[in-house]
């Protein structure tokens, strides 16, 4: 697996797992609410953007399939409520 291979796949195993997590804890966590994970979101934006001490290309990608995870679960969320 060549470097830009292994990026990828991280970011897959990572986004899958993430919303694996999110749909366990939203089945689980009655006090979950749609607005308690955009909070979590807003901390993740800010982590991305605050890369001072820098990053290799496999833990951007991580962050980066956090967020996506994230955006996505809420976005479905806020689907189902209309």
């Amino acid at each position: 697996m060549n470097a830009t291979e292994e990026i990828e796949s991280k970011y897959d195993e990572v986004f899958d797992e993430e919303m694996y997590g999110l749909e366990r804890r939203r089945l689980h966590d009655k006090n979950l609410t749609v607005e308690s994970l955009e909070g979590t979101l807003q901390a993740l934006y800010n982590v991305e953007g605050n890369n001072w001490e820098g990053r290799s290309s496999i833990q951007d990608q991580v962050i980066s399939a956090q967020i996506a995870a994230y955006e996505t679960f809420i976005a479905n969320w806020k689907k189902e409520q209309k």
